[in-house]
């Protein structure tokens, strides 16, 4: 933990000077949202530590934001260049910010959800090698802790879609246009909005409701990396 927290303000401080030398917010195109995007997702597990203990998180976290930031230097790094018109808005800070916040209560979620299943498996007799598993939290608690945090990332990205429809209006003249990128962010928000309604009225528990929360965090990765790199639309903002 103590170099989970060196490493996160080394990368703080990564993101605050990529800031100072582009002159603006550092999210404008891929590697720059990767590098701010992942120390979010840091800074909200460390945050987390205050509500409840999920250090047995640091090694799905770490190795996250480390092959995320070796992936984002090698294939997507770009000098710094002026913005587009179009994201030359105060939108950009806003809705790019908060989708990040989104992610990174997706992506505790998500890794919750691993842990579940495999204390799951482990409770059933199996996977008697991995005798880490036995201090863990109950498969429930897990369960539970998946829940709660995903729910706080669905608020963050409805907020999302919803300032990315005004956004649009604002540069493009219209609230929807079924652009590629707002398609997939739809998507996700109707895949978590199916994972937390499936979970509250329809009593889906144990491994239908993990496997949820694991596909949604799977299409929110989806959408940073083939639909950035592979399909065209309004907002190809990737800088390659």
């Amino acid at each position: 933990m103590a170099l989970i927290v060196l490493a996160w303000v080394l990368h703080v401080a990564a993101v605050i000077f990529r800031g100072v030398a582009a002159g603006r917010v550092p999210w404008a195109n891929m590697f720059e949202f990767a590098l701010t995007a992942t120390a979010i997702i840091v800074g909200v597990f460390l945050a987390t530590q205050f509500w409840q203990d999920l250090r047995f998180l640091g090694v799905f976290i770490s190795g996250f934001a480390l092959v995320a930031l070796g992936v984002s230097t090698t294939n997507f790094y770009v000098d710094v260049v002026p913005l587009p018109p179009a994201l030359q808005s105060v939108w950009l800070v806003i809705h790019v910010f908060v989708a990040t916040l989104g992610t990174g209560f997706f992506a505790l979620g998500a890794g919750l959800s691993v842990a579940q299943l495999l204390k799951a498996r482990r409770d059933a007799g199996g996977l008697q090698r991995l005798g880490f598993l036995d201090t863990l939290p109950s498969a429930e608690k897990l369960e539970n802790s998946a829940y709660r945090l995903t729910v706080i990332g669905f608020v963050f990205w409805t907020f999302t879609l919803i300032a990315g429809a005004i956004w649009a209006e604002r540069a493009w003249g219209r609230y929807w246009g079924w652009d590629t990128k707002e398609v997939w962010t739809f998507i996700i928000w109707t895949l978590f909005a199916g994972y937390i309604h499936a979970r509250a009225t329809r009593g889906w528990r144990g491994s239908r409701s993990a496997w949820l929360a694991i596909i949604g965090f799977s299409a929110v990765i989806f959408n940073f990396t083939i639909v950035n790199l592979f399909f065209k639309g309004l907002h190809s903002y990737s800088g390659l």
